[in-house]
């Protein structure tokens, strides 16, 4: 609820958590950071790409072109003393026009070799850098393709190749941005459907309309299901691979928490770029837990699917578990009976190898694993129910109190068919809304905390703060009769 003015623990909260998952290497925002962030960066041993602003939009006249260069002055001189610091960027996506009538690649040129200069000037031990403007990158030390496999172009499987052929065209290669969206607490039990739909072998970059949701080629930004299962595949495939990359110096996975953007409104949660592996709350995604299995050391084990409260197919049917962890071996158990050991391997997808084919009842399940690396052992289990009854198109809302506790009371609305089946892909626009006394906990900019926003999985939920007297809360979607509940 602080929009980008985070107080110094929250900054430290994040900071910790990206140590904690693996992170040794983080490319900032597009601008100046505080010194709190640095100051962190060095003390946690996390080195820094740092840039200016210079972002989009072609090149502005005198007063713009002298303010990037006060900018890059002021961010050297200021930040000069961090260790922590390695390159210094200029700029990003600078082959991106719109925000001035003339847009001149040789005039964008000559301004980046003049803060080129600049950099090496005020600091000649760091290399500079930029990323996504191919007519520039032979002027800088370090060059950052666009390169979005199984996201804004191609599948992910793609990721290798594109990666090559990019790295090879450049002195200095790093990959700074790569992933995709997920919309926290969405959950697919086939969520590679849509790839059978997008070509192969026509690039992995970023091109114009691709970040739309409307239009154009086939593409999994498009027509994905924007699942955590999908990013969690997604991210999967992209660190396995460059387990077997030893020409790449490093990458960036874009970015690490979800951020509010004003160019986003038909984002399942509107006006947010949903790709963070963590919520805005800092609440974990399940991709979290795929970046720290590949990242870290300490032993850790974690079951996809901790909010995924219900899984869905025929009675009988073999179903995929996944297992995110770093230690050598893992046992999985399912309602209480073993389902074999696996061995860890990095280059077996998905989940290094540990996933197991397995047989749910209709009803509560409790799923287990017991994982080992030499004589330490760590465990982790999720309990959820699995339903077998078929739906229909969503013809019913429901809103009913779930949690009351420490003076937040948590609603959440469903979807159902005309048979009373829980609608478990229904993605319907649902909109909150309260009267009476209390505060509805929205515009954080999260999955359970917004006032419009879709549905994951046939649900959603939202808080409020309760106060003495008559309270009612509401939802809608279009089409559908409005729900109201006194509380």
């Amino acid at each position: 609820g602080v929009a980008a003015a985070m107080t110094e623990p929250m900054i430290r909260q994040e900071m910790r958590m990206m140590k904690q998952m693996g992170v040794n290497f983080i490319r900032l925002g597009h601008y100046q950071q505080s010194p709190i962030v640095l100051n962190l960066c060095d003390s946690l041993g996390i080195l820094v790409w740092e840039e200016i602003p210079w972002c989009r939009g072609g090149l502005g006249g005198p007063a713009y072109q002298a303010q990037a260069r006060r900018m890059l002055t002021n961010m050297i001189q200021q930040h000069y003393h961090h260790p922590a610091v390695i390159i210094w960027g200029l700029g990003n996506e600078n082959d991106w026009p719109g925000d001035f009538p003339e847009f001149d690649k040789q005039k964008i040129r000559a301004f980046m070799t003049e803060l080129n200069d600049l950099s090496h000037q005020l600091d000649a031990s760091r290399y500079t850098a930029i990323r996504r403007c191919d007519f520039c990158k032979d002027i800088v030390d370090v060059y950052s393709p666009s390169i979005w496999a199984g996201w804004y172009r191609g599948i992910y499987t793609d990721y290798k190749d594109a990666t090559q052929k990019e790295f090879e065209g450049v002195k200095r290669f790093l990959h700074v941005e790569w992933g995709g969206d997920s919309h926290a607490g969405r959950h697919s039990e086939n969520p590679d459907n849509a790839l059978a739909k997008i070509s192969r072998g026509q690039g992995a970059d970023e091109r114009a309309g691709d970040a739309s949701l409307f239009g154009g080629s086939a593409r999994a930004s498009k027509d994905g299901d924007w699942s955590e299962s999908y990013l969690c595949n997604l991210v999967d495939w992209h660190l396995k691979e460059q387990e077997t990359m030893p020409w790449l110096s490093g990458t960036a996975y874009w970015p690490f928490k979800d951020f509010s953007t004003p160019v986003r409104p038909d984002n399942p949660v509107p006006y947010m770029n949903q790709k963070g592996v963590v919520e805005r709350d800092f609440t974990p995604k399940e991709a979290y837990y795929v970046f720290q299995s590949y990242w870290t050391a300490q032993p850790m084990a974690h079951i996809y699917g901790h909010s995924w409260p219900v899984r869905w197919g025929d009675d009988g049917e073999q179903k995929l578990v996944k297992v995110y962890s770093n230690c050598a071996q893992a046992e999985l158990f399912v309602n209480g009976q073993s389902q074999g050991v696996r061995q860890r391997n990095s280059q077996v997808f998905p989940a290094a190898g540990l996933h197991w084919n397995v047989v749910f009842r209709p009803g509560p399940n409790e799923v287990r694993v017991r994982a080992r690396q030499g004589q330490q052992t760590v465990e982790d289990r999720i309990n959820f129910r699995y339903q077998t009854d078929k739906w229909d198109k969503p013809t019913r809302l429901t809103l009913a109190k779930i949690a009351d506790a420490d003076g937040l009371i948590t609603v959440e609305a469903q979807l159902f068919d005309a048979k009373g089946v829980p609608c478990l892909d229904a993605a319907n626009w649902l909109s909150f809304s309260l009267a009476g006394a209390g505060k509805l906990l929205d515009d954080l900019g999260t999955s359970s905390g917004s006032r419009k926003v879709q549905a994951y999985n046939g649900r959603a939920t939202i808080r409020l703060r309760a106060q003495p007297g008559k309270t009612a809360i509401a939802v809608e979607s279009p089409g559908l009769d409005a729900v109201l509940l006194a509380l």
